[in-house]
């Protein structure tokens, strides 16, 4: 299961507050299913959202874009996005000068818009959240029962 997720998305928040857990305790740390979270930034502001998450280690990186969710009506209404995102940033252990290098990469800024253009082109992605389910994609911030109905199918032993 594949998750496009803009980092200033009310709705990919309230999804990773509310449904996400479940779908993690039942599929995802049971092995059933893999989740793969990929950047779908909506403007420039989860633009820099998505690259500071991109300086924390690979392990630590799925816990700090929930940290990003949790925190947003405070740095993404920031009168200085950019300000709240380093203080967020420092919390969750990315020092300034990495967290100044990771938000000036031009490689990494083109990284990022790749792979909205990629999931445009590849998946037909227009809104966030939108998931690819084997395949296929769904949009919206679906209710548990819904991805239940649609991960069940794929995860049942015969």
């Amino acid at each position: 299961m594949i998750e496009y997720f803009s980092l200033t998305c009310p709705h990919c928040a309230d999804f990773h507050a509310q449904t996400l857990p479940t779908i993690k305790e039942k599929y995802v740390s049971t092995g059933k299913v893999r989740l793969i979270l990929r950047d779908f930034p909506l403007d420039g502001v989860a633009l820099m959202a998505a690259m500071l998450a991109r300086c924390v280690p690979p392990e630590r990186y799925s816990g700090f874009v929930d940290v990003l969710f949790r925190s947003m009506n405070q740095w993404a209404r920031d009168r200085d996005p950019r300000a709240g995102l380093m203080r967020i940033g420092r919390l969750g252990g990315v020092d300034e000068k990495t967290a100044e290098a990771c938000l000036g990469s031009e490689a990494l800024q083109r990284h990022v818009v790749q792979s909205r253009i990629e999931a445009s082109s590849r998946y037909r992605i227009e809104s966030t959240p939108s998931f690819v389910i084997n395949g296929r994609t769904v949009a919206g911030a679906l209710p548990i029962e819904e991805f239940e109905r649609l991960l069940g199918p794929l995860v049942k032993t015969p």
